[in-house]
């Protein structure tokens, strides 16, 4: 445990010395297939995405998957430290772009692939590291999973602080449009389509489905964007917005559109995709139970990871903070490595899947 806790440090050092902006992970998968080669695993590769099954794989077991991914967000201003050096303090934290979302994660859930797998267990194992989650990106984890044996349930490594993360909220990006009539803006003529988009948009900011999800709470829907107008004398006969949609466990996407539709009658909306679902798994699941018994409680996630693309159940759990990710100066505790690494063995060795 102690050699492959240092190896993990080494590792997520080397990964924050190489840039691994989302759709650019190659150095990163580079230096991971090397760490898992020379831990004696057959590596496979597509992309940047990087996996390995454990040797004695059998279709007659289940399959567990340990996922979480090698790419980070750009830095943001305000970094007093390069982001690309991973620098350690005297409180013992490693410093670095990407160090606390996902690399703690990462390196942990390596760790406790190489454990978990040198022995025999009740389910078959495989260890995936993703690029593109940052961005949903479509050559990640769902260009992936095609190649992989059935998978019956996931653990996916995130900033949590190792509690699980029972439900997690999807997304849906809509393009809305709000037609009126073009008229001349001295006469009382046309109708103007900004002034009905404003009660569109009162509609969508008081509308509260309903029932309400018991971890992820309510939908949340957002107009973040919105474009009308060409010149200020004419009355404009389009109004275009954008309608950010965070959606729950309660209902799929398409449920989701279909109500909001319905709410506003008078603004076409249109998803861009439907493809980042929301998920949910119940507290009595073996793992869950596991990790309630450890002392780590239960609760659902607003930010979105690659739970997303995954048609099976699944936990989130990791080190580190959500708070810290995408933020200057981004750190994560050595300890926080030593602590995953044995909590993922031992809420995992010989853990029923069902």
């Amino acid at each position: 445990m102690d050699e492959l806790y240092y190896n993990a440090i080494d590792l997520l050092k080397s990964l924050i010395s190489v840039p691994s902006i989302s759709r650019e992970e190659k150095e990163a998968a580079d230096i991971l297939s090397g760490f898992l080669e020379g831990s004696g695993c057959k590596v496979g590769r597509k992309g940047n995405n990087v996996w390995c099954v454990s040797e004695d794989y059998s279709e007659e077991k289940p399959t567990l998957l340990l996922n979480s991914h090698i790419d980070t967000v750009r830095p943001v201003a305000g970094w007093t430290r390069d982001p690309f050096m991973a620098t350690e303090d005297d409180e013992g934290r490693i410093f670095g772009l990407g160090s606390n979302d996902a690399g703690a994660s990462l390196v942990s859930l390596a760790a406790a692939y190489l454990i978990l797998s040198s022995k025999s267990q009740p389910y078959n194992l495989i260890f995936l590291a993703s690029c593109e989650e940052e961005v949903s990106g479509k050559g990640g984890i769902e260009s992936v999973l095609p190649l992989l044996p059935t998978v019956d349930f996931a653990v996916v490594g995130e900033p949590t602080d190792m509690r699980p993360a029972v439900a997690e909220k999807g997304l849906m990006v809509l393009d809305g449009k709000v037609a009126g009539v073009s008229g001349h803006a001295a006469r009382e003529e046309g109708v103007n389509a900004i002034y009905k988009a404003v009660d569109v948009i009162a509609a969508l900011r008081g509308l509260r489905l309903q029932p309400v999800s018991e971890f992820l709470g309510p939908v949340k829907i957002s107009v973040t964007q919105i474009e009308a107008g060409r010149q200020h004398n004419v009355v404009p006969d389009l109004c275009r917005m954008v309608v950010d949609v965070r959606t729950t466990d309660v209902y799929t996407n398409e449920q989701t559109l279909r109500l909001i539709r319905e709410a506003v009658p008078d603004c076409d909306l249109e998803p861009r995709s439907l493809r980042l679902r929301p998920s949910s798994v119940s507290v009595n699941h073996p793992v869950v139970r596991r990790l309630v018994f450890a002392g780590k409680e239960p609760f659902g996630s607003p930010t979105l990871s690659d739970q997303a693309l995954m048609p099976f159940p699944s936990v989130k759990f990791g080190p580190g903070d959500s708070a810290r990710s995408h933020t200057a100066d981004e750190y994560v505790y050595a300890d926080e490595i030593r602590e995953a690494i044995q909590l993922y063995v031992t809420v995992l060795d010989g853990v029923t899947l069902k």
